[in-house]
């Protein structure tokens, strides 16, 4: 896959249903495994072959930013050359050593969608990635670019059967015919994100705070006949509650979680 596709991962919401963790930190921030969630869903997309991120940051999204100054040290033996200022020599190469993380500050209260057209300088190329930063799949990302380059559409979004409170997606076939944000039964798949968009679907947005990605720029897609699902069948979960935070590490302490397809 090239790596010249980058992926948006939206951070900068309040996570007021995980609030004993995100208090004192963003939610992408919140660890399993002794790792924030963040790094989970950036390791699953470099697996597959992304390794070019664009982070949309928020609420304490300078937690975020120092993560990142401070990762090579924080990650690595190194030595220091104490008369020559500046200097530092890492001894352990990482896998992440390959990444490019781009930080952008998005607003404390802007929207999802919003936050994606801020970053639009950022996004090089024809088309590009967006997922949450709060979930993990055991999906096959490399799959899903491909699903979507065969479809022809502007928009792919990954549906998924969890258990309700999610954006239902209704759809005829392989394209998508209704967007619920929230249900009050569900009976079919649902919007469990690692979407792809075309570039152009950057017209569906805009940067006012309050442009809801889930809301008019997905239904817009919706009307247009331009929004294509890719069917995922296997694991996939969000961490949403301090229920959810202990599930996830609870699969992680198990030696063998889903989501993890890394050495």
């Amino acid at each position: 896959m090239p790596q010249s596709v980058p992926v948006v991962i939206l951070c900068g919401g309040l996570g007021t249903r995980l609030r004993e963790e995100t208090e004192y930190r963003p939610k992408p921030m919140v660890e399993v495994g002794g790792r924030p969630i963040l790094w989970h869903i950036m390791k699953m997309y470099a697996e597959a072959g992304f390794t070019e991120f664009v982070l949309c940051l928020g609420y304490k999204g300078e937690a975020i930013k120092e993560y990142f100054l401070n990762y090579q040290a924080m990650q690595n033996d190194f030595t220091v050359s104490l008369g020559a200022p500046g200097v530092v020599t890492y001894h352990s190469r990482r896998h992440e050593q390959d990444w490019t993380v781009t930080l952008a500050d998005t607003g404390a209260e802007t929207m999802t969608g919003a936050r994606i057209k801020r970053v639009a300088p950022y996004l090089t190329g024809d088309r590009f990635c967006v997922t949450y930063g709060d979930g993990v799949s055991d999906v096959d990302l490399a799959a899903v670019m491909a699903s979507h380059r065969e479809s022809g559409l502007v928009g792919t979004v990954t549906g998924v059967r969890p258990t309700a409170r999610f954006g239902e997606l209704v759809t005829t076939g392989d394209r998508v015919v209704a967007f619920h944000e929230k249900p009050q039964s569900i009976d079919g798949i649902v919007n469990g994100g690692f979407f792809v968009f075309e570039r152009r679907f950057l017209d569906y947005l805009d940067d006012e705070p309050g442009c809801v990605l889930e809301r008019g720029p997905l239904e817009g897609l919706v009307r247009d006949g331009q929004l294509h699902v890719y069917r995922h069948g296997g694991f996939w979960q969000c961490m949403d509650t301090m229920r959810d935070h202990r599930y996830l590490n609870d699969l992680w302490a198990g030696g063998a979680p889903p989501w993890r397809r890394w050495a």
